[in-house]
């Protein structure tokens, strides 16, 4: 009788054991899936990031050579702003 009960208790033990392998297993599975999402997102909002800061470089060492009043206005506009990250 004492042996019936133990082999229960440990079956039983051993289930929920396997459940939660599965159950950590799934979030480890979704929640990589998710982290190389958001580091494809950040490194595409890195990408555009560098893009405009070469285009107003760009914009800068071009009005220096052809000074132009109205890329100065939007030039000295866009310096004005604190960067926001």
């Amino acid at each position: 009788m004492k042996c019936e009960t133990t082999n229960t208790v440990l079956t039983f033990v051993l289930g929920a054991l396997a459940l939660l392998g599965v159950i950590f297993a799934l979030q480890t599975i979704f929640r990589t899936r998710e982290y190389n999402t958001l580091t494809a997102q950040a490194n595409a909002a890195n990408t555009a990031f560098m893009r405009l800061q070469a285009l107003a470089s760009d914009a800068t060492v071009f009005n220096q050579k052809t000074p132009n009043p109205e890329l100065t206005r939007i030039l000295q506009a866009a310096q004005a702003k604190p960067a926001t990250r």
